[in-house]
């Protein structure tokens, strides 16, 4: 699985799942990345200490 919010890698047994009213899967691997998404509503790509995807 990768997380929703930095797309690292999550191991088995570790990181948390949210599953929304519509359905929809979200996983996290730390509570950082669930803070920032959730609570503060931050776009991964203007977060510096998120390593950048190659296009």
């Amino acid at each position: 699985m990768k997380c929703s919010f930095c797309k690292s890698k999550i191991e088995n047994g570790r990181g948390k799942i949210l599953v929304k009213n519509d359905g929809k899967i979200i996983y996290f691997c730390s509570s950082k990345c669930e803070k920032n998404m959730i609570k503060l509503g931050r776009n991964p790509r203007n977060v510096k200490w998120i390593k950048k995807q190659k296009k």
